[in-house]
This record gives C-alpha cells, structure tokens and sequence, in this order.
C-alpha cells in the first residue's frame, strides 16, 4: 500500500469494525442506511449476477445487494479486520477479498454490476480509480457510488458547517476515542475533496471513463450524494 491516503483511512476506520454500521447510523441521525438501500435499488441485477461491492467494509450494502437484488456478491476492502467483521455478521452468498480498489483482482468485463461506497476521498487519482472499477464491469452493467456531499442549499450549507464543524467531533468524542477521530477528521475530508473536485468534475471523469446513462441524486440537502451510470 503505497498511498498515504489509503494509509491513513485504514489507521482511522481499521479499529472500528464491531461498530462501525451501529455508530454510522447513530451520527447520520439514521440517512446512512436509507442511502444505502438507495444505492442499491439503482443497481440493475437480479438472481444470476455477480455485483463487485468495492469497500465494502462491514457488509452493509454487500447485504443490502443480498436482500434486495437477489444477486451474487463479492466484497473488496483493503481492510482485514473490517473483513473479519463482515464475514462474522454477512450470511452466506458474499465471497469477501481482501484488496486495493486502485488494482482490482478481477479479469476485465467479469461482473454485472459494481457498487463503491466512500471510496474516492481515499485514493491519490479518483478518475485512475474509477477507470479501473469500470474495467471489471460488463458492458450494460451498472456502476453505482455513495458518497458524503456538501449542502448546495445556503441554509442547508449552515447547519452541515454546524454539525460536521462542532456536532460531529463533540458526538464521537462521547462514542469512543477511535470516533473522536472520525468525527474530528470527517468534516474536514469531505468540504476538501468537494471543492477540489466539485460534481461537474467527478461527472466528467464518469463520462471519460465511457459510462452511459449518468444520473445523480443528492439525498438529505445534498448531504449524500448517489452517482450512476451503464458501462457502455
């Protein structure tokens, strides 16, 4: 692992495996399931595909995939102990391998679908990252991400600052040590990535990588944000 980025989340999220999903919901006041489960209804499979869910973490939408699709699904993270969490709570039908999103495992056009969740604030090249993640999807299948947005919405925009500035850091500190972390490093990560890459950039990178059918939502004010798309 040579990328300082990717460093750094393992050190930050590696600990939090048994509570990562409970927490996740807690801080979110809920919307990080809903998001999921949003995420996953934008992914065209059924009984009979395979979906790559690239961090995968603890399984939250590797299980959601399971549930709703019907599908086959493998789970990448680049974590072990998140691994080891996720194959101790996924029932059976997720194969769970241990990787790099930047250099994907997988021969070209082998999955029907690709789901990634909060993955591109963490690697050194976003557009490399996606170019590799369309590589191993099958032409027509869906490419599906979630990823924590910024407020458009100049009230909207208020409260975030509020919440990821001061409520944030104060609740993980009563969660737990790790989280104070999280909760200290999260604002910050999020508002830096958005304004160094705003969505007409992450769009474009979509297009260039010759995804097809690009839709966007933004969910809770914009403060998660669904992109999707069809490898032509």
């Amino acid at each position: 692992m040579d990328s300082e980025r990717q460093r750094h989340a393992l050190a930050l999220f590696e600990p939090l495996g048994p509570t990562y999903e409970r927490v996740g919901q807690l801080l979110s006041f809920g919307e990080d399931p809903r998001w999921r489960r949003f995420l996953v209804d934008r992914v065209a499979v059924g009984p009979g595909d395979t979906v790559l869910d690239v961090a995968t973490g603890t399984g939250a939408v590797a299980r959601e995939l399971l549930h709703r699709r019907r599908c086959r699904v493998v789970g990448l993270d680049q974590s072990a102990a998140m691994l080891e969490e996720a194959q101790r709570t996924l029932p059976p039908g997720v194969e769970l391998v241990q990787g790099d999103a930047q250099s994907l495992p997988f021969d070209d056009a082998f999955f029907d679908g690709l789901t990634f969740t909060y993955l591109l604030r963490y690697v050194d090249d976003p557009a490399a990252t996606l170019r590799e993640l369309a590589r191993v999807v099958k032409p027509g299948g869906t490419i599906a991400s979630l990823e924590f947005g910024v407020p458009e919405n100049a009230a909207a925009r208020v409260v975030w600052d509020a919440y990821v500035g001061i409520g944030l850091p104060l609740a993980g500190r009563a969660v737990g040590r790790g989280w104070a972390d999280v909760g200290r490093f999260l604002g910050t990560s999020i508002e830096s990535f958005w304004e160094r890459y705003p969505l007409e950039a992450q769009l474009a990178w979509w297009e260039e990588t010759g995804i097809a059918d690009i839709r966007v939502r933004r969910l809770t004010l914009g403060a998660g944000v669904v992109v999707w798309g069809r490898r032509a």
